[in-house]
């Protein structure tokens, strides 16, 4: 079983993800850094409401900053985020554009139980 601690991480990373425009800043990260102002016209929001996001992410340390003299310019935190972005997007094509599931001999992860419950074929 993971740690109490791990849960709570993996609880609040769950939390945050729940917010579509989340979803798509963060994809939009997983691109390459980006300024506030370009993110807001790409996922479509205001530069006020995309910057209240970006600190909910960086607090969550799925986002990081560079700072660049009055300028900030975000990423994604590593590859775990982008993992957990494109297994959540995955799951969502399932059940979108009911696709095949992935083949049986993706690696496990390293707290993923060592039988895998399968739902409808998954």
């Amino acid at each position: 079983m993971p740690t109490e601690a791990q849960v709570s991480v993996a609880s609040d990373a769950f939390r945050l993800l729940s917010d579509p425009t989340r979803i798509k800043l963060l994809w939009a990260l997983l691109q390459g850094e980006s300024s506030v102002s370009c993110l807001a016209d790409l996922v479509g929001a205001s530069p006020t409401a995309v910057s209240q996001h970006l600190s909910k992410l960086r607090w969550a340390k799925l986002v990081s900053v560079r700072r660049e003299g009055t300028f900030a310019y975000y990423s994604a935190a590593d590859d775990h985020v982008a993992r957990l972005l494109v297994e959540a997007l995955y799951h969502a094509d399932h059940q979108v554009l009911g696709l095949p599931d992935h083949p049986a001999d993706r690696p496990r992860l390293r707290h993923e139980p060592s039988t895998t419950v399968t739902r409808n074929g998954h």
